[in-house]
């Protein structure tokens, strides 16, 4: 029995007057979603515990089968794991966006211009992040390089003091109302802006007419999580394929293998049909359960692009769950695919959201009578899964189609 879970990040919305009142989900052209959906088990998850924010972290745990409220740490322990970072009992990780502030005078009065520095590119970034850490650095405190315009700093002894605010929650705002209270940690960020913005790699990308990395901005705190292997807890043998170190952590911390896909990017950019074929790869070769995670409708909702994340279904649709199904439907096994969001991105507020997800599971063995697949059809199916963590399980085990 082979088993694919296509994890498409975000990809849940509110509906658009832009789409004639419908979600991206619900305007773009899914057919291969629909065709597998009609045949199977419909219904919304909850994947954010009521105490926790609807973070990636939170919510890929859950989809992962993992119930957060007992294994989650933090965000950036995950990602610290993805990049060969062994964090010690003493230390606290955190995540470092490379940001684009704008603005003149004080860092109180500059605006998050972008998150994500222009989506600027990991070989940039990494040089960036180097020159950093020349400047940072000491026995106390460590930064390191990670993916685009994802990065880690680690802080020995640190209890952090007030919410540290990530920078996708506050885009084209004034930051002073979402600054660090910690003032060590504000105090690190205000150095990396006297530091970035005379940096020559800023000039050149400003001459270029591109976004400059002016800032660090520090979020997503936390320690070394104990997390139970993903074999011991369902016997499969599996991978995961992903953009982003937060997933590729997950995946390594509960004992899968990370596959890398040369050219992915996190957006609509990425190399989907690298990623179907890693996929494939890794069934062909051995794997019993791949989990498939495409960042590209999450980061389209963070930067209010409708079209953008309609497209991204779609190319996910094509690129991605076509070619993965037609490898199954052929490979002479038995299969099952779950098909699911992590949380809604809405366009509308170019957050996360914690409101339940679509998801679907398909099963060769147990065909049933579904639907197309998007949001309503969900919500109107009638199942609802409150504990998100339980559904893995039940998908690897069978459950839902007995």
């Amino acid at each position: 029995m082979k088993y694919v879970v296509f994890l498409c990040d975000g990809m849940a919305d509110l509906k658009l007057s832009e789409f004639g009142d419908k979600t991206p989900l619900e305007a773009a052209h899914t057919p291969n979603m629909d065709n597998y959906c009609k045949k199977a088990i419909l219904g919304t998850l909850k994947t954010v515990p009521d105490r926790l924010s609807p973070g990636s972290d939170v919510c890929n745990l859950s989809v992962m089968g993992y119930d957060s409220d007992l294994y989650y740490s933090g965000r950036s322990p995950l990602e610290a794991a993805s990049i060969g970072v062994n964090l010690a009992d003493h230390e606290t990780s955190f995540r470092a966006n490379l940001v684009t502030l704008s603005g003149e005078g004080a860092y109180e009065e500059l605006v998050m211009e972008d998150y994500s520095a222009g989506e600027i590119k990991t070989a940039d970034a990494k040089k960036i992040i180097e020159d950093l850490a020349s400047v940072l650095n000491n026995e106390e405190t460590k930064i390191y390089a990670g993916v685009s315009y994802r990065h880690l700093l680690v802080l020995s002894d640190k209890e952090v003091v007030g919410n540290l605010i990530p920078p996708h929650d506050i885009s084209k705002r004034p930051v002073k109302e979402y600054l660090p209270k910690d003032a060590e940690i504000l105090s690190l960020m205000k150095k990396s802006y006297e530091f970035l913005k005379n940096h020559p790699y800023n000039l050149e990308r400003i001459k270029n007419g591109k976004k400059p990395a002016s800032s660090i901005w520090v979020w997503g705190e936390g320690k070394r999580p104990n997390m139970d292997s993903f074999y011991d807890k369902f016997g499969v043998k599996g991978s995961v394929i992903s953009a982003v170190d937060l997933i590729k952590g997950i995946g390594i911390l509960t004992g899968m293998r990370s596959i890398d896909v040369e050219g992915v990017t996190g957006n609509i950019d990425t190399n989907f049909d690298g990623k179907a074929q890693a996929c494939i790869d890794a069934l062909q070769n051995g794997d019993d359960f791949v989990y498939l995670h495409i960042e590209a409708p999450d980061e389209c909702g963070h930067r209010f692009e409708a079209d953008n994340k309609k497209l991204a279904i779609e190319l996910i649709d094509e690129k991605v769950i076509g070619p993965v199904c037609r490898y199954l439907e052929g490979c002479g096994e038995d299969f099952a695919i779950l098909v699911t969001p992590d949380h809604p991105t809405p366009i509308s507020t170019g957050t996360h959201d914690r409101a339940p997800v679509p998801f679907f599971a398909y099963c060769s063995k147990h065909e049933t009578a579904g639907d197309v697949y998007n949001e309503e059809t969900a919500k109107q199916a009638g199942l609802y899964m409150e504990n998100g963590y339980e559904l893995m399980g039940q998908f690897l085990n069978l459950e839902l189609w007995k």
